[in-house]
């Protein structure tokens, strides 16, 4: 009796088994779901409306940090809105980097300044300020002297630099125009040597006692440096009494 018990058992959970796990799988195996679209919300959100889909959100991040997008705001979506997938799927859902990354600062000498303003927008950073010196040589006309950060700093994106770039003056006809070099510094006689190899005179010398500052040292000029005059225009220099 046990013996006919045996086989009949067998065919029971055969039965049970192929109504509970194989059925179910091969009814679901034809169902598809589609995939909603839940770029721009927040995470959870998101996340919310995909388990209402049957289907399952899985975070990734994006390579770059974009300083304008929220932390928890969806950008993108793998698979994306509108694909047919099966139910149970993982969609990742990309979030912005939760940290902004640092990069060494370029060095941006000698490059043009529409070139340095697309080097450091490829790093996230942006150019706060833009002053412009004057330049005797052709060569460094719209091209960056200076920047604020030197290269090689590590600067975080999203950051601001300002930058120094050269400039030339159009000569009028007939006229020639100088550089001012600067003499601040130099004694008398060397602010006067290099002002005339430059094409430039000294003007007016003003003197003024300094219990702390070299005698007979220039500590004021004008014009200015690196602003432009006129060949042989006087420059007025105010140096320490002896």
């Amino acid at each position: 009796m046990k013996k006919v018990w045996i086989p009949i058992l067998v065919i029971l959970v055969a039965f049970g088994v192929i109504d509970r796990v194989i059925l179910p799988f091969y009814t679901s195996s034809g169902r598809q779901s589609v995939v909603p679209d839940v770029r721009n919300r927040s995470y959870d959100e998101a996340a919310r409306k995909l388990k209402w889909s049957g289907l399952e959100a899985r975070k990734s991040f994006n390579v770059r940090y974009l300083p304008d997008v929220g932390p928890d705001v969806v950008i993108d979506q793998v698979p994306a809105p509108g694909a047919s997938v099966k139910p149970g799927r993982n969609v990742y859902l990309v979030l912005n980097r939760q940290e902004k990354p640092s990069y060494p600062m370029p060095d941006l000498g000698g490059r043009p300044e529409t070139e340095a303003r697309q080097v450091l927008g490829r790093i996230g950073m942006s150019v706060d300020d833009v002053q412009f010196q004057a330049v005797s040589e052709q060569e460094q006309d719209g091209k960056v002297l200076s920047q604020s950060v030197q290269p090689g700093v590590s600067i975080r994106t999203g950051s601001a630099v300002s930058l120094i770039v050269g400039r030339i003056s159009v000569e009028p006809e007939g006229m020639k125009r100088v550089v001012v070099p600067e003499v601040l510094g130099m004694s008398l006689d060397q602010a006067r040597s290099t002002l005339l190899q430059r094409g430039l005179a000294v003007g007016r010398v003003v003197y003024e006692a300094s219990a702390i500052l070299v005698p007979n040292t220039v500590i004021s000029q004008s014009p200015a440096v690196n602003t432009f005059a006129p060949a042989g225009q006087p420059v007025d220099l105010t140096v320490v009494k002896r």
